[in-house]
């Protein structure tokens, strides 16, 4: 049974091989020409986090494959005491096809995913976001080309979108610069767990953003403050206000230089509208993206 709970489910190969997949499937997208391949298969996502592009790409993009999505939230699904979660992952997967689960607790999907009869994915949870990464892999792909010795540079709190960043970087060649205060990086045992799977990964921590993108082929950023974390909103923004990406700091960039997010945006806090409104941006074609990675995936794991 394959799932994808974390990039470290799968090989760096498997990645590359997703990507790919998607960016096939994207460029018959674009020419219209969808085929039917998971006809009558049924997509069910349990959210426990709220959502605009997981759950609309992941929603369409099972429609233009031929299946349908249904979708739950945890109260409906009775994740947390109504009944063991064990019995709530027996049930649904006898139901559904494939489960895409956006949670706090990582633990909660691995322990779904441990007696599921269909495969899983992880739509978010607070340790790892493994298909945005996909999606930035591959938007970062279209706009510059082979990434091998490409270089992105994430600014901010080292969560769980740079966590999955970083796997997916090694995985792909890419180099990954880390900007981010003390007390907010990405422990170094992280990035050992990663050179374990990717032998010489270039994954270097530079706490002076200036310093960090004077070499960027990207740079990224994330909201300040994830969901959960609002109550060290005010906090947050003292510590990072050095790190928002802004005409001053990509003017340290090379010439070219692309912007990414995730989204949803802070403007004004993580960056500034000149930026993210700007030709340098390609926040809106990585959330595209985001349905191309999750047809790339259904097929990848139901075909």
């Amino acid at each position: 049974m394959k799932h994808l709970l974390s990039l470290f489910d799968i090989t760096p190969a498997q990645t590359a091989e997703i990507i790919e997949l998607s960016a096939s499937l994207k460029s018959e997208w674009k020419q219209r020409q969808l085929k039917p391949t998971l006809l009558g298969r049924v997509l069910l996502q349990i959210y426990e986090k709220p959502s605009l592009r997981t759950r609309v790409s992941f929603e369409t993009a099972i429609v233009h494959l031929g299946g349908a999505g249904l979708f739950m939230t945890e109260k409906e699904a009775g994740l947390h005491g109504r009944e063991s979660l064990a019995d709530v992952a027996r049930v649904t997967s006898r139901f559904a096809d494939v489960v895409v689960l956006r949670t706090f607790s990582h633990q909660l999907i691995e322990d779904f995913a441990a007696v599921s009869s269909c495969p899983v994915i992880n739509g978010l949870s607070d340790d790892f976001h493994p298909c945005q990464a996909l999606t930035d892999l591959l938007t970062l792909q279209e706009a510059t080309g082979d990434l091998s010795g490409k270089t992105m540079v994430y600014l901010g709190d080292g969560n769980n979108v740079a966590k999955s960043l970083a796997i997916c970087c090694a995985d792909m060649g890419v180099n990954f610069v880390l900007s981010a205060p003390d007390g907010y990086q990405i422990e170094p045992s992280f990035f050992d767990k990663i050179r374990q799977r990717v032998p010489g990964a270039s994954l270097v921590t530079e706490p002076d953003p200036i310093k960090a993108v004077k070499q960027a082929d990207a740079v990224y950023a994330d909201v300040w403050a994830s969901m959960g974390q609002e109550a060290e909103t005010e906090k947050r923004k003292k510590i990072f206000a050095p790190y928002q990406i802004n005409a001053k700091l990509l003017a340290a960039a090379p010439q070219g230089v692309k912007f990414m997010h995730c989204l949803p945006a802070k403007r004004g806090l993580e960056v500034t509208d000149e930026i993210i409104d700007g030709p340098q941006s390609i926040v809106f074609d990585q959330a595209e993206n985001r349905m191309h990675i999750a047809r790339g995936l259904f097929s990848w794991l139901l075909e």
